[in-house]
């Protein structure tokens, strides 16, 4: 397979960078991953990249995007901090990526199990750790149920992973609040933005739609 150029990346719309997207989940589910030349791909990216989707995602071991949605080089912008989470240079990042570079789909994905999530339901104290779990606590105050203290800790998964899905979509607003570039792009259907929880203990990706 290819590597995309510009103007295969300009056929395709958000609509159609989503459905790759999902496609790829499919196949990488299945086993059934596209056979790429990788150092060919090298080659022909080599003048230039022209991505159709950006994904943010964390740093777990566990969750990458260019695997997960079997994906080759030039394919993706992959954006990876722990928790997931939208900072002033994550937010530079992606408007360089939607707006200057041509991406279609921008996809915020968290994933079960998540560690800096873990992190911020126990409230932990590390060092510049502290920041980071700071920025994800909003999201841990977001989540009603339980209401039983004892029960609002990294070792309730089920608290664990609904933390993780309200900070996708906490996210995602703050995507927009924050940046009138992808904002607008999005109000114009220049781009998609879109949610999404990876499971580690399946592979599955289910999309917020």
């Amino acid at each position: 397979m290819n590597a995309h150029t510009k103007e295969t990346q300009d056929l395709m719309t958000p609509s159609s960078a989503l459905a790759a997207l999902k496609a790829g989940n499919d196949r990488f589910l299945k086993g059934n991953q596209v056979t790429r030349n990788l150092n060919q791909q090298v080659d022909q990216t080599s003048g230039g990249q022209f991505p159709f989707a950006t994904v943010l995602h964390c740093i777990d071991s566990r969750v990458s995007a260019e695997h997960i949605f079997d994906q080759g080089i030039g394919d993706l912008f992959s954006i990876r901090i722990a928790g997931n989470f939208v900072n002033e240079d994550i937010l530079g990042s992606m408007e360089f990526a939607c707006k200057l570079a041509g991406t279609k789909v921008l996809v915020v994905l968290g994933h079960t199990a998540c560690g800096a999530i873990k992190g911020a339901c126990d409230h932990a104290r590390l060092g510049n750790l502290t920041a980071l779990i700071n920025k994800l606590e909003p999201a841990v105050e977001a989540v009603d149920a339980p209401a039983e203290a004892d029960l609002r800790n990294s070792l309730n998964s089920d608290f664990v992973n609904a933390v993780a899905a309200k900070n996708v979509l906490m996210t995602i607003d703050n995507i927009r609040s924050q940046s009138p570039i992808i904002k607008e792009m999005e109000a114009d259907g220049a781009i998609q933005i879109v949610g999404g929880m990876y499971d580690i203990a399946t592979g599955n990706v289910n999309f917020y739609e």
